[in-house]
């Protein structure tokens, strides 16, 4: 009888293997969380990446907008750089906000790849982030021109990905 109570956290350990095992098979690991979405921008202030002046993203151009989240580091965002360039040739305002990134960095990777940015901010802390529940970049997020987001996209942006985002402001 001794000898089973020996093999107890074996059998414990087994038991949370198992458990976990099944959560796992269950869990679409396509699910984003998106508790945001139909809620007001938060209230964050950030700096300015040109002139450090602090900007609430709320007050970022009024009407309807993108709010990317990026970062020179972001392999991901390099991929996704041209599909931005193309949605600010196509007249959609876009509010970029580096992501725990060097304002230096930053700077070289919009000189590098194009600026699609009207407005340009740093969260180099990341408290930014947080606020908008990102869980890595790229990340946009859908503004309307009410400053409620009605849509959030994680991963790179392709066009079919941003003619769904903006089919949402009508």
């Amino acid at each position: 009888m001794k000898r089973w109570i020996g093999f107890t956290p074996l059998i414990v350990l087994a038991a949370l293997g198992v458990l976990f095992a099944g959560y796992a098979l269950k869990h679409d690991p396509h699910v984003q969380p998106h508790a945001l979405v139909g809620k007001p921008v938060p209230a964050v202030t950030l700096p300015d990446l040109d002139t450090g002046a602090l900007v609430a993203v709320r007050d970022t151009p009024a009407g309807p907008r993108l709010i990317n989240f990026y970062a020179s580091w972001c392999a991901p965002c390099r991929v996704e750089a041209p599909q931005l360039m193309a949605l600010k040739a196509q007249g959609v305002t876009l509010v970029g906000i580096a992501y725990k990134d060097e304002p230096a960095k930053t700077q070289a990777f919009l000189t590098e790849l194009g600026d699609p940015f009207a407005v340009k901010l740093v969260d180099r802390s990341g408290r930014a982030g947080i606020e908008f529940g990102v869980t890595g970049v790229p990340e946009t997020f859908l503004v309307g021109a009410n400053g409620v987001i009605l849509a959030k996209h994680s991963g790179p942006l392709t066009d079919a990905d941003a003619r769904e985002m903006l089919a949402k402001l009508r």
